[in-house]
């Protein structure tokens, strides 16, 4: 399910563009979870991950640039649209990385063009993505969230990087299979993301946030390769 957020300070234009983004996705067979938000503040305190965010650009303390700032500091990665009445505003959207902006009032045909990009964008980013499934529920998680994966009875627990875990039911092998070279199968318990891998030694990776990993002595060597091939693929631009 993907998760959107809309802030302004309007509850008309907030109406509005829940019903357009509603129709899109539902013509387009996605399921969606749309949060609205009357002002920056309480958007920047929300706890929800978003896949999505619309944001008005004049609003006050603070007005959406500085809201998006403030977003991508706090480690929001997905996809930023401002929504404003100024044209002009828009140059500054380029700072935080904003995917589009859309126009008051709404036109048709161009919010359905920024729509349809942005859903190529997400089907694009997906295939970086993982699919997870609970239930009649689906979650999308960046492999770049992922710092690794532990298996404890049948069950995963993705510890990301932002300090939460998700669990859910799925064997280690379908886990490996969708998941790219980034990822090391270091014990038979634990794929680690050798992204987020800080020290190596006496059978033990240490990683950014302070967690330690077990690697087998099987795989030890195999490890150890897998560390140099990934610092060199990172060097010379991936």
């Amino acid at each position: 399910m993907i998760q959107i957020a809309i802030c302004d300070d309007e509850t008309y234009m907030i109406d509005v563009l829940t019903k357009n983004i509603s129709t899109f996705f539902h013509q387009e067979k996605i399921e969606i979870n749309i949060s609205c938000f009357l002002s920056s503040v309480d958007l920047l305190a929300s706890d929800k991950i978003f896949h999505i965010i619309f944001l008005d650009v004049q609003m006050d303390n603070p007005d959406g640039f500085e809201t998006a700032k403030r977003l991508r500091s706090n480690g929001f990665d997905g996809f930023l649209i401002f929504v404003t009445i100024m044209r002009e505003l828009v140059f500054n959207a380029f700072e935080v990385q904003a995917f589009d902006y859309l126009v008051k009032p709404l036109q048709e045909t161009h919010f359905n063009q920024t729509m349809q990009r942005l859903l190529t964008s997400i089907q694009d980013q997906n295939k970086k993505c993982l699919l997870i499934q609970k239930r009649n529920e689906w979650d999308i998680v960046l492999f770049d969230h992922i710092m690794y994966c532990e298996i404890i009875n049948r069950k995963v627990y993705l510890h990301l990087k932002n300090k939460s875990i998700i669990d859910y039911y799925d064997k280690i092998e379908n886990l490996e299979k969708k998941l790219d070279n980034r990822f090391f199968k270091c014990h038979r318990s634990y794929l680690i993301n050798l992204k987020y891998v800080k020290n190596y030694k006496s059978s033990i990776a240490y990683l950014t946030n302070g967690d330690t990993i077990p690697v087998s002595r099987l795989r030890k060597d195999d490890f150890s390769a897998a560390i140099l091939h990934y610092m060199k693929q990172q060097r010379l631009g991936g």
